[in-house]
């Protein structure tokens, strides 16, 4: 039996959790922890403490391991239900996925009290974890670094001034036939919502919240140094019909005219052999397009591609070959965003840019734990440093009672990322 000695805000927000579950409230509650800040172990040190059956979602069999190892390593027994890991047991505490639950739901409808990790899954409208969370009454709580979901709006815009639908009166801007009058554009913005201010709402209040520069100045995670690199210009890239992403046709060619597969070709031979002779221990390059990862394998030697059609044995075998250093720069298409502990890891090429500060946070905050000697690098090629600024300088604030907001330090001033629209 392992006993973990919880950091102090690791046994802060642990007992703020059992705090919740045995509270009256039935409001869900949020917990917000960077990445790299120990959710496993906080996970576990939760669910042993609860009374009754407990049961634990995440959206990958890689977190499920993680989370299953920790609670393991107290000695304490629990089950699997994942057909991925080919288990279906249940038992008093329960890892589950969600795409293994939601096909027979009705043989948790006794769990009243459920742990959902990397909760900005959830999709407060429909989907498996809304229809799980409410077939029968139960309480939530929900651990993420990132408590915001990306929405499309619709409106106009006026001399540049974006109006969502329903803020303004239409006859004002339409005339009798529906037509938009001179000057008035139909317009698509998107939104990032913090979880407790969608429409339905599944969380209600955070419960716990704790920052990436808290825990840097703690010592507990790995300062990060940036290379913002002019190689993708965004202005001239764009939206697509929904408004919260770039349009592809207009990304690609964007890409064309950069000649993008060539320089990022460059980049990474150039971390291969920094100017101070120190190796990298390892180059995580993150591309939009399958076609952007394999030319740069074709073109630069000890480069290796994951996929989502990557089988499982061979991703396995290709993560455990660049960890051990025989893959010098391994590239991927939005597989490695959640999930991949590597603490030694210390080089993001962002090769790609992205309207999404979630993704943005998940593929920076891979190099982000701390490893003894590390001096990690973040290259970004889409100047998504110039549009979210440095994770560090992501603030949480609450400028009204349950108004809570996420802040960023850009262009030197803070700026407001969270509901508001851009």
């Amino acid at each position: 039996m392992s006993n973990f000695v919880l950091r102090p805000y690791q046994q802060a927000a642990s007992d703020a959790a059992v705090r919740f579950f045995r509270s009256k409230t039935k409001d869900n509650g949020l917990i917000i922890a960077p990445t790299g800040a120990g959710k496993s172990i906080l996970i576990a040190d939760i669910a042993r403490q609860l009374d009754g059956k407990v049961m634990v979602l995440q959206p990958s069999k890689e977190l499920l391991e993680q989370n299953y190892e920790k609670l393991a390593n107290y000695g304490i027994e629990a089950s699997i239900y994942s057909a991925s890991l080919k288990s279906k047991e249940v038992g008093q505490i329960t890892f589950a996925t969600i795409g293994s639950v939601a096909n027979h739901m009705e043989l948790f409808d006794d769990f009243a009290a459920v742990i959902v990790d990397e909760c900005h899954a959830i999709n407060s409208v429909a989907g498996r974890y809304k229809d799980f969370l409410e077939k029968v009454p139960r309480k939530v709580l929900g651990l993420t670094a990132t408590p915001y979901r990306l929405y499309t709006s619709q409106g106009i815009e006026v001399k540049g001034e974006y109006m969502p639908n329903g803020s303004y009166k239409e006859e004002d801007f339409f005339d009798e036939n529906g037509f938009p009058k001179a000057g008035v554009l139909l317009a698509n913005r998107c939104i990032l919502k913090f979880l407790t201010r969608t429409r339905p709402r599944v969380f209600k209040k955070v419960i716990y919240e704790i920052g990436i520069e808290t825990l840097l100045k703690q010592g507990y995670l790995s300062y990060i140094r940036y290379f913002p690199l002019d190689v993708i210009d965004a202005s001239r890239v764009s939206r697509n019909s929904t408004g919260r992403d770039y349009d592809e046709r207009s990304l690609f060619a964007e890409y064309e005219r950069v000649s993008l597969n060539e320089q990022l070709a460059n980049i990474v031979r150039r971390l291969m052999s920094p100017k101070d002779g120190k190796p990298r221990k390892g180059i995580l390059v993150f591309t939009r397009f399958i076609a952007e990862s394999e030319a740069l394998c074709r073109s630069v030697p000890g480069c290796a591609i994951l996929t989502g059609e990557t089988k499982p044995k061979e991703r396995k075998r290709i993560i455990t070959d660049f960890k051990a250093g025989r893959i010098k720069a391994l590239a991927n298409v939005g597989v490695l965003t959640t999930g991949f502990d590597y603490p030694e890891l210390d080089t993001i090429v962002m090769a790609c840019p992205t309207m999404s500060l979630a993704k943005w946070y998940q593929c920076v905050g891979r190099c982000i734990r701390p490893f003894e000697g590390k001096d990690a690098w973040v290259v970004d090629l889409g100047g998504n440093v110039e549009r979210f600024g440095k994770v560090e300088n992501l603030r949480f604030s609450q400028p009204k009672p349950g108004e809570y907001i996420i802040n960023g330090w850009i262009n030197n001033e803070w700026k407001q990322l969270t509901n508001t629209y851009f």
